[in-house]
């Protein structure tokens, strides 16, 4: 299990990592265009990246614990 969600961890920081920069420059351009000028926080970006981290370690968690209770005879009766 640990192993596994190591592998998940990774990707996502990995995927933020990559997406932050390119959603700051993106943003900042479209929100350049408004009369009211909205400053975009860090703050944001962090909690957006955590949401992802908590929503795929509670994805892998749950897919990992019902295949864990699971009978495993039923699973080679059809092979």
């Amino acid at each position: 299990m640990r192993m596994l969600t190591w592998d998940i961890v990774r990707m996502v920081v990995l995927a933020n990592v990559l997406a932050i920069p390119f959603t700051y420059y993106a943003m900042g351009y479209w929100l350049s265009g408004f009369a009211y000028r909205v400053d975009m926080a860090a703050m944001t970006f962090v909690t957006s990246g955590l949401a992802a981290l908590i929503i795929s370690l509670l994805t892998v968690g749950y897919q990992a614990i019902k295949i864990a209770r699971a009978n495993p005879v039923d699973a080679l009766q059809y092979e």
